[in-house]
């Protein structure tokens, strides 16, 4: 037994000193202000946002164990915060508020796994500015009498903010736009009357006072605001007995007319307590003025006439009416007393009235011509207008109602009774053609009446007649067409114009008139144009005619039109050739041309087709059918082609050619053409050739290219001409003082011989050749065969200059020449020879020499003409 307890006890022992080995973790207190350690007198302000990390919880374990962090709270109350295990990070987890708690309880704790240690906090929450002051005992409604005392207190508004220091503190203002009549403590927020300032029941009863409660600014999340709330106080301000009586409605004007019966009520007055609140009774009573004629209702206040109207002596009777209060009490308190005037008038029951030559009348008619002068008067109308009333109740005005600025009325205003006159005042506008009746309504109308009487009187104008108007034609030109193969009196078109007048003025009568209009003529009245009946249009001679129209009516009155007719052309000509027969000379190559002309005016008529209606031998030509030029086919290329084609080797070709219009019906002509081929070898051999061959057909180019040739040699000899005549009078060298004069010998008779030969294709005319002979003094000589011509006679030796000379004088210079047969070049025959051949030759060489010359005069005189 002894040894029992020692066994059981060893093991315990051994774990109770194991136990006390292993110490308990522990936090640090870093003291106030830390953010880490065991929280002791932590505080965080109420705005912390939620989620925010606000401590880290650190502690340590004697062992160096790691230990591990906890925070609890009181099951009633709300869980704040949540810590991380680990790192002993405490996160905000709820809002906070300091106005509901200011203080939060938590247990915090840490372990190292074997040992816990727990220790209670308290962590304190700070204010923020999040409260707005509030206003208490709200609403705010005050009585105020309006005789309340500048200055005094009539109420006392109070607000709390539950914040802290400054921004729990509360200050007062009033918020009004406009200035008020009250002010406001700012500390305490009494209300009080503003000094200088009255309430006035009669002017506002109430009064909307807005207060402002404002608290002293703080922090909230970082930033400094300032917050506020607002209340209206409602002054109701309460009467006293502090106005007189107020009449309504004034000034007072009553009317008593002449059919009123006595005791009839002429008009009320109306008077009430100023003081609207508690108003006192009234009572009216009469002063001075009424004469026993007028009596008041002293409750009412109506104003009674107790007279008849014909035993009122005055026309305007002027009644002082007193009003005065009675209080509660029973005694008379304030008065206050108003004018009446009332009025003893005619009674308006008459209407004014329109009187003809036999009595009243509504209706007046007249007739008269159109377009009278301006400012005559309607003499025809006799009107009177009356109102048996007096005074301003037979006043009224007089208008014409109607179309307007046509007529005017005179008088405008009338008293009583006018004679009624009526003036023209636009006479353009009374025109029987627009409106053939006028008709007005004379109204009457009086002016200062609550009636306003009123009556009116029908004017009826029947307008006549007269020539006024010119006639119109419906257009101012007239386009027509017609065929040139119309027949004579055929219709062109008719013309139109109206005059509006009436009866025989508005009778149109027509006619024409105008350099194309010959052919023409125009029904009287109808206005239809048609062609004489002798005429014969022409379109290709005249395709357009212009004349006038004139319409006319009885009295000379007119006006014009213009016309204009155009032909249409019809296909009645026939193409024509410039002969039935031609002859055209073609080169190898190139084409040949035929034309035909159309004399007709217009397209399609006098457009003109060429076809080769037959030809021999065929397929040797083509033509080109609008322009009418000849070639030959592209398979024939040279004459030996050609000569293939027509083994007699004639170069002359003959071709029936037609030129066909283009109208409907269509017309044809057809010409014989002869066409001669040339190779273009045989025309480079010889320009003249070319030449002649080219002018072949159109003689006039050669007529004209010899005229150029002529105007060249014309143009060349006068500047040689004029060039020494400026020479000759510039230079100073001649200057004759003395003239010579000889006697020159008679010349021998000038004869000229030539041989004429007749030549077809011979070269005769290169027996003629022109010859320079000496200039002689007055005249040319012609030579016969080689004989020499005479010499001049040597010119005399130049003058010496003279010692004061004018200008010096100068001739013409001039050319000489003869025409004689060209001699051939052989040895001289033998005298007698010659002389028998000059024997047998003179009687034919005289013949031959004067048909020669006649044929060159009668050639010269041909050529001048044409030239």
């Amino acid at each position: 037994m002894g040894r029992g307890p020692p066994a059981v006890l060893a093991p315990w022992m051994l774990f109770l000193s194991l136990a006390q080995a292993n110490f308990a973790p522990h936090f640090f207190d870093n003291g106030a202000g830390s953010t880490n350690g065991n929280m002791a007198l932590f505080s965080l302000p109420e705005d912390t946002p939620v989620g925010s990390h606000v401590y880290t919880l650190n502690g340590t374990d004697p062992e160096g164990d790691p230990v591990s962090y906890h925070i609890s709270f009181n099951p009633s109350a709300r869980s704040v915060f949540s810590v991380d295990p680990n790192l002993g990070n405490i996160t905000l987890i709820e809002e906070l508020d300091r106005e509901r708690e200011d203080e939060i309880e938590a247990i915090i704790s840490i372990s190292d796994g074997l040992n816990l240690v727990a220790e209670k906090v308290t962590i304190l929450v700070t204010d923020a500015n999040d409260e707005a002051p509030r206003f208490i005992q709200e609403p705010y409604v005050v009585q105020v009498p309006e005789d309340t005392p500048s200055g005094s207190s009539i109420a006392r508004v109070r607000a709390v903010d539950r914040d802290t220091g400054s921004a729990g503190s509360v200050t007062y203002f009033l918020k009004n736009p406009h200035p008020t009549e009250f002010s406001v403590d700012r500390h305490s927020g009494v209300l009080r009357l503003r000094a200088g300032a009255i309430l006035d029941f009669e002017k506002a009863r109430a009064h909307f006072v807005t207060v402002v409660a404002k608290d002293g600014g703080g922090k909230l999340r970082g930033a400094d605001v300032v917050l506020s709330a607002t209340t209206v106080v409602t002054v109701n301000v309460e009467d006293v007995q502090d106005m007189g009586p107020v009449f309504v409605g004034t000034p007072y004007y009553g009317y008593v007319y002449e059919d009123t019966l006595p005791g009839s009520e002429v008009l009320m007055v109306v008077a009430m307590d100023g003081d609207r609140g508690k108003p006192n009774r009234v009572l009216y009573s009469l002063v001075n003025g009424s004469d026993g004629a007028f009596e008041i209702n002293e409750t009412s206040g109506a104003i009674s006439v107790m007279q008849s109207p014909s035993q009122l002596r005055r026309e305007v009777y002027e009644l002082h009416v007193q009003v005065t209060e009675v209080s509660s009490a029973g005694t008379p308190a304030a008065q206050a007393m108003v004018p009446v005037t009332i009025r003893i008038v005619d009674l308006n029951n008459h209407p004014p009235t329109f009187y003809g030559e036999s009595g009243p009348q509504n209706r007046f008619e007249l007739s008269m011509y159109e377009h009278p002068p301006q400012g005559e008067i309607l003499r025809g109308l006799k009107i009177t207008v009356n109102d048996s009333d007096q005074g301003a109740n037979a006043k009224f005005n007089l208008r014409l109602v109607g179309p307007g600025g046509i007529f005017r009325v005179v008088p405008q205003t009338v008293l009583n009774e006018a004679q009624i006159t009526i003036i023209v005042e636009n006479s353009a506008a009374i025109d029987f053609e627009k409106s053939k009746v006028l008709t007005f309504k004379l109204l009457a109308i009086e002016v200062n009446t609550p009636e306003k009487f009123s009556s009116t009187a029908d004017v009826v104008i029947q307008l006549l007649d007269t020539n006024d108007n010119v006639p119109k034609f419906t257009s101012h030109y007239y386009v027509a067409r017609i065929p040139e193969n119309a027949p004579g009196g055929s219709n062109v078109l008719a013309v139109t114009a109206v005059d509006p007048d009436s009866g025989p003025w508005g009778e149109v009568k027509y006619s024409i008139y105008g350099s194309g209009a010959d052919l023409f003529l125009i029904h009287p009245s109808s206005g239809i144009i048609y062609t004489q009946p002798w005429a014969s249009l022409d379109a290709e001679a005249t395709a357009r005619y212009n004349f006038y129209v004139k319409a006319e009516d009885m009295e000379g009155r007119y006006s014009l039109a213009e016309v204009f007719i155009t032909l249409l052309d019809v296909n009645d000509h026939y193409p024509q050739f410039g002969k039935s027969v031609q002859e055209k000379t073609m080169v190898l190559g190139t084409p040949v041309k035929i034309e035909a002309t159309d004399q007709d005016a217009e397209e399609p008529n006098n457009l003109v087709d060429y076809s080769i209606t037959h030809a021999e031998p065929a397929n040797v030509f083509d033509i080109n059918a609008h322009t009418g030029e000849i070639w030959l086919k592209n398979s024939i290329r040279s004459l030996d082609a050609l000569h293939n084609i027509t083994p007699s080797g004639d170069r002359t070709w003959s071709l029936e050619v037609q030129a066909k219009d283009r109208g409907s019906p269509s017309f044809s002509t057809t010409a014989l053409l002869k066409i001669d081929i040339v190779d273009t070898e045989m025309l480079s051999r010889s320009p003249m050739a070319a030449f002649l061959m080219q002018t072949k057909d159109n003689p006039m180019k050669a007529v004209g290219v010899l005229a150029g040739i002529m105007a060249i040699i014309v143009a060349i000899t006068v500047l040689i001409s004029t060039a020494t005549f400026w020479r000759n009078k510039k230079s100073n060298k001649v200057q004759p003082v003395r003239r010579v004069l000889r006697k020159r010998p008679s010349p021998a008779p000038r004869s000229v011989r030539i041989e004429w030969l007749k030549f077809r294709r011979t070269k005769a005319a290169d027996k003629f050749v022109l010859r320079e002979a000496p200039p002689n003094e007055n005249c040319n000589n012609n030579s016969r065969g080689s004989t020499p011509a005479p010499q001049a006679p040597a010119p005399p030796p130049p003058p010496s200059p003279a010692p004061s000379v004018g200008q010096a004088p100068w001739t013409v210079p001039t050319v000489s020449g003869s025409l004689a047969p060209q001699q051939p070049q052989q040895p001289s025959p033998k005298p007698r020879a010659v002389a028998k051949r000059k024997a047998v030759g003179s009687p034919v060489q005289s013949a031959l020499v004067s048909e020669l010359r006649q044929k060159f005069e009668k050639k010269n005189l041909h050529s001048k003409a044409y030239f």
